[in-house]
This record gives structure tokens, C-alpha cells and sequence, in this order.
């Protein structure tokens, strides 16, 4: 007679399933998806806020430049501004809500040096909407301080700039 094999022992391996439920992702992504948006919100609002920021910084800068080259007599190469004693200073002009202008202001007329359109977003008012630095430090035309007001059509945010009687900018 033959004998009984003797019995096989079955070793049954312990799956070891590790890893994520599906709303363990779901709810992993909803707060990386809320951290996203309050992230991009603030994004949104810093950059609305320096494009304000930087259109004021130019609007200085060129009320700057115009003020310099008043100081300096600085004429450009027109005939309206030919000859001795015929510039009278440099005007800063208000041409709509999203433009100036830069003009040499000549006995022969006016001669625009630069002009300037902004963004759709930001738009412009002033007090007056004209004024001129006069030549070598007479100050401005102005008897009261021009108030210049950079102001963001999404958020209604505002810059303003002051140009004082005596050319001050601040």
C-alpha cells in the first residue's frame, strides 16, 4: 500500500494593497484646486494693482521729462521754435481719459514731443487738463496746484499725482 502524501501546506501571502481611495484623491484635489484659486485671486489683485502702480510711475516720469526739458530750453528742430527766446516751455496735455500729450509750446506754435496712449483699464482725469513748465525755472502756468487722478476701471482703485504752482511733482 502506498503511503498518503503528506499534506501540502498552502502559504497564503498577505496582499498588501496600499495606496488612495478615490475620495481620498477627491477630497486632495478639491483643497489643492481652493488653494489654487485663492493663490490666483491674489495674483490677480497684485497685478491690477502694479499695472496702476507703473502707469503712475511713467505719468511722473513724463511729467519729469517735460519739466527738464523746460528747465534746460531744450527746443525741438521745428521751424515754430526757431530763433532766440522763442520757446516758451513745455505743455502737458490731457487729450482724452486715456491719453496725453507732450508738447513744445513755441511762439510759432505748438510742437508735440511725445504722446502717450495708456491701457483700456486705467483712465485719467485732470485739473487742469492743460498746464506748461515754463522755461529755465519760472515754475508753471498754473495758480492752483494740477491734480492729476490715474484711476482703475476694475477695481476703482486711484493714484494721484499733484503738480504745484512752482513745478513740484508729487
Amino acid at each position: 500500500m502506498l503511503k498518503p502524501a503528506p499534506p501540502v501546506l498552502v502559504r497564503q501571502r498577505k496582499i498588501n494593497l496600499s495606496g488612495y481611495t478615490l475620495i481620498e484623491i477627491l477630497v486632495g484635489m478639491s483643497i489643492i484646486g481652493l488653494i489654487f484659486s485663492f493663490g490666483y485671486i491674489s495674483y490677480r489683485d497684485f497685478a491690477r494693482r502694479q499695472a496702476l502702480v507703473g502707469s503712475a510711475r511713467r505719468l511722473k516720469a513724463d511729467l519729469s521729462l517735460a519739466q527738464e526739458q523746460a528747465l534746460s530750453g531744450k527746443k525741438p528742430a521745428s521751424v515754430a521754435c526757431s530763433g532766440e527766446g522763442s520757446l516758451n516751455g513745455y505743455d502737458f496735455f490731457v487729450d482724452s481719459a486715456t491719453s496725453y500729450i507732450i508738447q513744445a509750446n513755441c511762439i510759432g506754435g505748438l510742437v508735440e514731443d511725445k504722446a502717450v496712449e495708456m491701457t483700456s483699464e486705467i483712465s485719467l482725469t485732470a485739473v487742469p487738463n492743460r498746464f506748461t513748465f515754463k522755461v529755465i525755472g519760472k515754475g508753471t502756468s498754473l495758480a492752483d496746484p494740477a491734480i492729476l487722478t490715474l484711476t482703475q476701471t476694475a477695481t476703482g482703485n486711484t493714484q494721484v499725482i499733484t503738480v504745484s504752482p512752482e513745478g513740484e511733482i508729487k
